[in-house]
């Protein structure tokens, strides 16, 4: 399989399509919160939980992807398209088998996982129910993540923004049968939401299929699918164990976070939700222009470009600094309109508006960890992100988070204060770790 031209690609061209893919899932998440919205708030509070919780899970499958994204990259710079072809089937067939596993864990011990998460009473039937369905079938969305991380990879970013297009479209009309139940159809609730889950992610999964087998000329090597080659998998897992460390322990600290909300009540919880899921269109621009970077880097340390992959790195960095902080004020001088999308309920109105504002603080500083971080991850530095990380998201964020949002009674504010120092404290570091250079000693293909 041959790589799109990536010396002719310029930020943007990668990166568009990218926005877009990550925009509609997005989309996806909050259909089901919106509509969900219209039929029950403690049902959305009950699917925030739950996904609280797969939200640490799917990091967990993304150590293959991310493994693979990177190796791919800095395999084809170095014009080594062989073994790029070897590392990308071999990292679907360790994902497969790894998250069947995470999956069966999830469906016979759903119940178990969320009464950890001291979730009130009233919704643990609904959010039981999500992950159960959700849960028990998450290795499809491991093996969407590992396919998708390939293709953008080879430089085809549009392939997967179109079947996420049509993901989106099938995830929409599912939820629409199973809430408002026209022609028939019977309402199921929170249950009908993840059954439209599923279904859109396994159609997904099997086009995105067909895309890479059609891609490759079908010359892919599939051998590499049970008879793996031992310095690849080593490969894999020293890039892509510490680069989900850094996302797992991220998203470990927020389920004890969220913990700490829902002894806040349900309308805590049900505003965290929204604002939260609002907040994710003002990081999606963070979030692209860092992926569509670690490509390009990807490339050009495999091809032994140094000083372009620091130069690109300190321009995206910038580029995502300017556009998050403008987007975070945006929205929330509609933080009004924006919310009320979601609830009547005033208080949740008005508690989502001062946190939104609080987030204008809050963007710029998670900016340098998604532009940053992706760039040392590129470079096969991943292990000082996650040193740092664990110790700042629980030294920090969840120690402030529970010394002002719980201690002094600060509530949602206080956790937000706890969000702001970390992600400020992280990205300092990140970005004197790359000014440092440290990472051009890491690369793990040489030209």
């Amino acid at each position: 399989m041959k790589q799109t031209d990536t010396k002719k690609l310029t930020l943007f061209a990668l990166t568009w399509p990218i926005f877009i893919e990550i925009l509609l899932h997005m989309l996806m998440g909050n259909a089901d919160t919106l509509m969900l919205s219209q039929y029950s708030d403690h049902s959305v509070a009950a699917v925030g939980v739950s996904n609280q919780v797969l939200s640490v899970v799917i990091v967990m499958f993304g150590f293959v992807a991310a493994g693979a994204s990177i190796l791919v990259a800095q395999n084809l710079g170095a014009e080594k398209d062989k073994d790029a072809a070897e590392i990308a089937v071999t990292s679907i067939s360790l994902n497969l088998v790894f998250s069947a596993i995470i999956s069966l864990v999830l469906f016979l011990f759903s119940d178990a996982i969320l009464r950890l998460m001291d979730l009130p009473s009233e919704l643990m039937d609904e959010a039981s129910v999500y992950m159960n369905v959700v849960g028990g079938f998450m290795f499809v969305q491991a093996l969407i993540m590992t396919v998708s991380a390939i293709l953008r990879s080879y430089g085809f970013t549009k392939d997967t923004m179109y079947v996420t297009i049509g993901m989106n479209i099938i995830n929409v009309i599912g939820n629409y049968l199973f809430i408002f139940g026209p022609f028939g159809v019977p309402v199921l609730g929170v249950e009908g939401v993840a059954y439209s889950t599923m279904a859109s992610r396994f159609i997904g999964f099997i086009i995105l299929t067909f895309i890479l087998i059609k891609r490759s000329n079908k010359m892919l090597p599939f051998q590499s699918f049970y008879r793996y080659q031992k310095r690849h998998v080593v490969d894999l897992l020293k890039i892509g164990v510490p680069s989900a460390g850094e996302q797992l322990s991220y998203n470990t600290s927020q389920m004890v976070i969220t913990y700490f909300v829902a002894q806040l009540g349900t309308i805590a919880i049900t505003t965290k939700v929204y604002v939260q899921n609002i907040m994710m269109f003002i990081l999606l621009f963070s979030i692209a222009i860092g992926q569509g970077t670690q490509i390009l880097i990807g490339h050009m340390i495999g091809a032994g470009d140094i000083d372009s992959a620091y130069k690109r790195c300190i321009k995206s960095l910038k580029i995502s600094i300017i556009i998050s902080t403008l987007t975070a004020i945006v929205v929330y001088l509609s933080s009004g309109p924006l919310l009320s999308i979601f609830t009547n309920d005033l208080s949740i109105i008005e508690q989502g508006a001062f946190l939104l504002l609080v987030t204008v603080i809050l963007e710029p500083g998670r900016a340098f960890n998604l532009v940053v971080i992706n760039c040392l991850r590129a470079t096969g530095d991943v292990k000082f992100p996650v040193f740092i990380g664990i110790i700042s998201m629980w030294g920090v964020s969840v120690t402030f988070a529970w010394f002002f949002g719980i201690f002094l009674g600060l509530g949602l504010v206080g956790i937000w204060i706890g969000f702001i120092a970390d992600e400020w404290l992280r990205g300092i570091l990140m970005l004197r770790r790359w000014r440092s250079k440290v990472w051009v000693k890491k690369a793990f293909v040489r030209s």
